[in-house]
This record gives structure tokens, sequence and C-alpha cells, in this order.
């Protein structure tokens, strides 16, 4: 019942909107939207497949909940050089329900035809897709690879970015630096009460370059990240503290604010009907703490094939090591807990492949199949709520979506 109010409720909301937009233009507003009807089962329920952050996944029954969304946007140009943009997206989160969160919400200033300036809250550009990333019908694959994906946190920051497009030839240039704030909440399973906030400030650049069928794209982002409502960590650091190791357990912990780095370099080409899409990226830590360094990547292929674009991608992430230095005292330290901190400085490991097809049913509207074949290695990988004790089990996971813009 509650899968058919919401795949009515999506249905609904796609046509009133439709309805309303032209009485509610004035030649200045423009309103569009985005959204996904999706289901996805696995064949095990010992631990779920699920995008990041995400407190509930695919398990061995279907469930709309993992690729599912809507997003609406408004624009309301004031004038030539001054408008505002907002957009709201729905969908499954870290409190295991659907919320809706505002994900663009600024005013931008043209001041000329190569630069622009906006003020408010904008999607942070760390990654290939960060624009478009929850728009399925702009992307080939049903969800960028989580294996990427899920390296950095931080979707979204309040402040100001300045954007910058220059054309050579017919190269087209486009450089975006901002600096701001990011707030939210994240889901992490092993944590006493599972949700907690962090606050970020935080800053980055990202350089793209259009040429042809080609498209390439570099980013680096730093923040500040805080989160102090870790109370399994904090409860660590206290046993620490008593037996002497109080730096190590203020190491590991993000109280105060622990400094992250994140870059990423990615292609896409869409030449003779050949796509192609990759990604490459790491996380760092540039303090002490105990979220491991990654290095991840991507690589899909398809072909499309009149309205149809089968396609396959692998992807990975493995671990870079670690910021935090043990002592080598810790080696006296009871073999309870020097097991605790040396599964804490794991890195978590995984690799996918997949298979799917997109079918272009009518304009704004389309159809994808597609499979993954998810392989958690080190720490049961990016699977949800597995067991205590972990799990290397290969899981499969189908889905199929019905993507649409309007």
């Amino acid at each position: 019942m509650k899968k058919q109010l919401l795949a009515a409720a999506i249905l609904a909301a796609m046509a009133t909107m439709q309805a309303h937009a032209g009485a509610l233009d004035d030649g200045n507003l423009t309103i569009s939207g985005f959204g996904t009807l999706g289901a996805a089962k696995s064949n095990s329920d010992t631990a779920q497949y699920g995008r990041y952050n995400q407190a509930e996944g695919a398990g061995d029954s279907p469930r709309l909940g993992v690729d599912t969304n809507l997003g609406l946007q408004a624009t309301y140009k004031v004038n030539d050089w001054l408008s505002g943009t907002a957009q709201v997206l729905t969908r499954k989160g870290p409190e295991g329900n659907f919320g809706t969160e505002l994900t663009w919400g600024f005013l931008k200033a043209k001041l000329s035809d190569e630069v622009s300036v906006r003020v408010g809250r904008v999607v942070v550009p760390t990654f290939l897709i960060s624009d478009y990333q929850n728009v399925g019908y702009a992307n080939t694959m049903m969800r960028p690879p989580i294996e990427v994906y899920s390296q950095n946190p931080i979707e979204n920051s309040d402040g100001v970015d300045i954007n910058y497009q220059h054309a050579v030839g017919d190269l087209n240039l486009t450089a975006q630096a901002f600096v701001g704030v990011s707030r939210g909440k994240l889901y992490i399973a092993s944590n006493t009460n599972r949700v907690v906030e962090y606050r970020a400030p935080d800053a980055g650049i990202s350089l793209t370059g259009e040429y042809g069928p080609f498209l390439f794209r570099a980013a680096h982002a730093r923040a500040d990240l805080e989160i102090n409502d870790l109370t399994v960590l904090n409860a660590l650091g206290n046993t620490l503290s008593a037996v002497g190791f109080g730096k190590l357990g203020s190491d590991l912990n993000f109280k105060g604010g622990k400094k992250i780095a994140f870059s990423s370099v990615g292609m896409t080409m869409d030449w003779n009907n050949i796509l192609l899409q990759t990604e490459y990226a790491q996380r760092r830590a540039k303090e002490p703490v105990y979220l491991a360094d990654t290095n991840s990547w991507y690589a899909m292929t398809g072909y499309r094939v009149g309205k149809f674009v089968p396609y396959y991608a692998h992807a990975s992430v493995k671990g870079a090591g670690s910021s935090v230095t043990v002592p080598a005292a810790f080696a006296a330290a009871p073999a309870a807990l020097r097991g605790a901190i040396n599964s804490l400085l794991a890195s978590q490991e995984q690799t996918s492949d997949l298979v799917g097809v997109r079918w272009d049913v009518a304009k704004s509207l389309a159809l994808k199949v597609q499979v993954d074949r998810v392989k958690p290695k080190a720490k049961s990988g990016y699977l949800i709520n597995p067991p205590a004790a972990g799990t290397n089990k290969d899981i499969t996971v189908v889905a199929a979506g019905l993507d649409f813009v309007f």
C-alpha cells in the first residue's frame, strides 16, 4: 500500500506542476522537475545494498527507497543580470524514511558574459556529475557507483561561488571556485544514535573542458569536518584516556573538526554512438582521524542502438593508509582494545560489476534495468547493516527504474 501511495504521489506531483507552470510563469519564472520511480531487490537480506547515507537499502524483497526520488526546481529572472533558483529533493536518507531537503537555493548575479557569482546554497562540485547525480534521466546508469560517490559525504554548501566560462576555438573552459559551510546528517550504523549531525566549513575548485564529444573535469575540495555526537568513538576515547592513551583517542575522533581533502578527475565521451564515462578519486585526511584514506574509480562503456543503450561498468574502492599513528607503547594495551583500534582504522574495500540497458521510451522518459554484482571485501564493503561479524558474501542486485523530467 505504501508503495502504491508513493507512486501515485510522484505522478500526481508531476501532473500538478505541469498544469500550473504555465499559469505561474509571467515570462520570468521557470518551473521544472525530475524524478525516478524505481524498485531494487537483492538475493540476500543479511546485508543491504543502498546508496550512500541511506539507512535502509535493497534486501530480498523489492523496495522503492534505493532509487526513487522527486526533485522540483524554480528559477525567477529578476532582470538581465540577477536571478534566483531553488530546488527541493525528496528521497530516502539517513533517517530511514522519505524526507525533503533544499538542495539548491541561491541568488545568481551575471557580472559579464563570462563571469557569474552565486550566493546561497549550491552543490559542491567534487564529482564529474555532481550537478546532476540525482537526476536519473541525465545519466546512463541507474545510479553513480557507490565505490566512488560514497567517499565524500558533503553534497551542498551554504556560501558563495564564482563561475568563469571562456571559449578557446572549439574548446569551452569552465572554472568554478566556492567557499562556504556545509551542514547535514549522516547515517553511521555502528553509532548508538545512528544519525549524527555534522558541520564543515569547506572550499574548493573545479575545472571543466568540453571539446566536441569529450568532457574532462578535475576537482579538489577541502573541509574541516566536525562531528561531536559519535558516541562510540567518544566512549572509546574515554577508555583510551583512562589507560594513558588520551592523544590516540583524540586523534581518532572528529570532535572540534578534522581537515579532509578530496580530489577527482573524470571524463565522458559520446562519439559515434559509443559512450564512455570514467572517474578516479582520492580521499585524504590532513589531520589524524579514524576515517581511512581511499583510492576509488569506475569506468563505464555503452553503445547506442536506436533508443536503446546497453552498458557495462566496473567500480572499485581500496584503502590507501591511515592518518593515525598508533604509538609503540600501545602494544602493551589489552588485546581487546588493540583489536578494536585495528578494526576501526582498517579501510572498507569493495568492487562491483554492473550491466544494464537504458530505453528512451518517449521524450523526457527513460526506462532502465540494471544488475549489479557487488563484491564486499574488508569490513563488509559498503553494504548497509551487515551482521556484527561482517560479511564478504557477494550479492546480486536487480533494479528497474523509470526516469522522467518535466
